[in-house]
């Protein structure tokens, strides 16, 4: 059943169905970059095991969202998702190549991470401000999510240098980049 705004401009209500597709996007994105990096760690159990708890998050922000548009009456722009998709694959097949590709990785995840974080800080600024105010709080968890995955990376990242310079310089480059 679809949710009735109330003294929503028919304006309002497109950019933030705009703006709620391209969080959907940008989730897919997530996934798309995300996953192929868990399947190649193997010396950093904690990084994996923070990505797989991540995607978990992801996977319910997405329903979230699938949700929220729903009340809408419409849905995630497909041409959107698959884009997103494709950009974030290609990110870490680029990232696969790398001798540092953890490093590349992490540095890529936390800037990811802080580019989510302001895409969730706008859409909840719509949604006060067009009268979907239902619609924070879904949005707001998401926020919560989004900043603690930042904050895990930003405090794991001087943990993952540290290894991977000791795996580098006991083990050689080719073992330390995953």
């Amino acid at each position: 059943m679809a949710t009735t705004y109330q003294g929503t401009s028919e304006g309002l209500k497109d950019l933030f169905i705009v703006a709620l597709r391209n969080a959907h996007a940008l989730e897919k994105q997530a996934l798309s970059i995300m996953t192929p990096q868990v399947a190649r760690i193997e010396n950093y159990p904690e990084v994996a095991e923070r990505l797989r708890a991540h995607i978990e998050e992801t996977n319910g922000q997405l329903t979230r969202l699938d949700e929220l548009l729903a009340d809408l009456d419409t849905s995630g722009s497909a041409l959107k998702d698959l884009g997103l998709s494709l950009t974030g694959s290609m990110a870490a097949i680029t990232h696969s190549i790398a001798g540092d590709e953890i490093l590349k990785n992490s540095f890529a995840n936390y800037a990811f991470e802080n580019f989510e974080i302001a895409a969730y800080k706008s859409l909840i600024t719509l949604a006060e401000h067009g009268g979907f105010a239902s619609a924070t709080p879904a949005l707001e968890q998401t926020l919560r999510e989004e900043q603690a995955m930042a904050q895990w990376i930003d405090e794991a990242l001087p943990m993952v240098t540290r290894r991977y310079a000791d795996l580098y310089v006991t083990e050689g480059s080719s073992e330390a980049k995953v």
